[in-house]
C-alpha cells in the first residue's frame, strides 16, 4: 500500500488519520459540554477542573496528531516540505501569492510550537 499524497495547501489527505482526529475532537466537544453543564448547575469545582484538564489534554493530543500526520505526509513527498514558499500566478493579471504544495519547515515548526 502506498503512502498518502502529501498535503496540498496544508490539507491532510490521510482519511483514516482525519477520521481519528475528528473523533477525538468530537469526544473533547462532548466533555466540554459536560463541563459547561456542570458549571451552570453548580458542579463541584475539583471535578470541573479535572474534566476541563481532560478536555484540554484531548485537544492538545488532537493538535499533535494533526501535526504528526502533516509531517508524515510531507516526509513521504520530498517536494512538499520546503524552506521557502513557491510562487504561482494567482489571477489573470499575473499577481502572485505564496502558494505551497504542502507546508514549509517554518510553518510546521510554528504549528508545533503553538501547542508546546
Amino acid at each position: 500500500m502506498s503512502a498518502p499524497a502529501a498535503s496540498e495547501s496544508g490539507r491532510l489527505h490521510d482519511a483514516a488519520a482525519v477520521r481519528k482526529i475528528a473523533n477525538r475532537l468530537k469526544r473533547a466537544q462532548g466533555q466540554l459540554t459536560a463541563v459547561i453543564g456542570a458549571m451552570e448547575n453548580g458542579g463541584d469545582c475539583r471535578a470541573v477542573v479535572t474534566q476541563l484538564a481532560a478536555v484540554s489534554s484531548a485537544i492538545d493530543r488532537a493538535g499533535f496528531a494533526i501535526i504528526s500526520t502533516a509531517l508524515r505526509e510531507c516526509i513521504t513527498d520530498e517536494n512538499s516540505v520546503t524552506d521557502t514558499p513557491t510562487e504561482r500566478p494567482d489571477d489573470a493579471d499575473g499577481a502572485t501569492e505564496a502558494a505551497r504544495s504542502g507546508l514549509t519547515i517554518e510553518e510546521l515548526e510554528k504549528l508545533f510550537l503553538t501547542l508546546a
